[in-house]
């Protein structure tokens, strides 16, 4: 079993920059793909981030060419880095992992608005 803590939210305005980070416990973290979501109020959550075991990624095309996904295996942890903030960002932001399960995080608050 993972468990697992998203930290770095907050309020940005647009244009601007945060990098989430999401550290995870438990054993053998480096096997599991990662993936970042958000949900917005009114709406479905959705995919924006996904790692693999190997280090492939994927993204949404809302969030290609801004967000990058990363992963330190040594320090049990993925970072979603988010440049060029816009409103629509505005979420609450999930970190997960999966393998045969999936565990979700409680999520971080992310805002964007001047």
């Amino acid at each position: 079993q993972v468990q697992l803590v998203e930290s770095g939210g907050g309020l940005v305005q647009p244009g601007g920059s945060l990098r989430l980070s999401c550290a995870a416990s438990g054993s053998m973290f480096s096997i599991y793909a990662m993936g970042w979501h958000r949900q917005a109020p009114g709406k479905q959550r959705e995919l924006v981030a996904h790692i693999t075991s190997g280090g492939s990624t994927d993204y949404a095309d809302s969030v290609k060419g801004r967000f990058t996904i990363s992963r330190d295996n040594a320090k049990n942890t993925v970072y979603l880095q988010m440049n060029s903030l816009k409103p629509e960002d505005t979420a609450v932001y999930y970190c997960a992992a999966q393998r045969l399960s999936i565990y979700w995080g409680q999520g971080t608050q992310v805002t964007v608005s001047s």
